[in-house]
Formats: structure tokens, C-alpha cells, sequence
């Protein structure tokens, strides 16, 4: 599958990730198994953001981690729960913004240490 230059709305990126479960990688792994594995590429997002961005160090093993593919495999095992069970995740993100949006309108610009003066 050709994804080059195409720009993918939630709902297509949910629809390609179903479409390559069922025609390449047979079915799904269960819930718990795949909530696993998003916990499990979350902390290789944090080993790597820690590293590049932290003061820890690069080892060895990590010099080679891409960290742009690693936030992409967050985002595929995020899919896979939100297919599992049934969540729209373009409607869930559009309900979150506006909740954000609701509690936070103002918060965040009354916050003096978020101040750039």
C-alpha cells in the first residue's frame, strides 16, 4: 500500500490500519495484548525524547531508533484499541478539543509561568 504524499484523515488511518490487520497480520492481538504493546512503544518514545532531549545518554542499542517511526507505532497501537473497541477516534478528538477548549480557554492564559514576556 502507497501512502506517499497522501494526506489521511483519522478515520482513514483507522480504516487502513483494519484494512492491513485483516488482509496481512490475520487479526487482531486482544485488548490487553495491545494495550501492552502501546505501553511498551509509549516508554521507546520516552527512552528516546529522554535521550535526545534529557541528560541521559545514548547507549549503544539506542543510537539507531527513529523517533518519528516510534511515535507512528504509538499511534498504530492506539488504532488497533480505539478499532477493538468500538471508538470513533475523529469524534473522540473533536469532543476532547472542545472540552479542552471549555475548561482551558482561559487557564492557560492566566498562567504566569507560562508567560513569554
Amino acid at each position: 500500500m502507497q501512502l506517499q504524499n497522501v494526506n489521511l484523515t483519522i478515520k482513514e488511518a483507522q480504516e487502513i490500519v483494519d484494512n492491513w490487520i485483516k488482509t496481512v497480520g490475520v487479526r487482531y492481538f486482544n485488548e490487553l495484548t495491545n494495550m501492552a504493546v502501546l505501553t511498551e512503544e509509549v516508554g521507546e518514545v520516552a527512552r528516546i525524547i529522554a535521550r535526545t532531549y534529557g541528560e541521559q545518554s545514548f547507549k549503544d542499542s539506542d543510537k539507531d531508533h527513529d523517533l518519528g517511526d516510534e511515535m507512528a507505532d504509538v499511534l498504530w497501537a492506539l488504532i488497533c484499541l480505539a478499532n477493538q473497541t468500538g471508538v470513533d477516534l475523529t469524534e473522540a478528538f473533536r469532543k476532547n478539543i472542545e472540552k479542552k477548549t471549555s475548561r482551558d480557554g482561559e487557564r492557560h492564559k492566566n498562567n504566569v509561568k507560562l508567560k513569554t514576556d
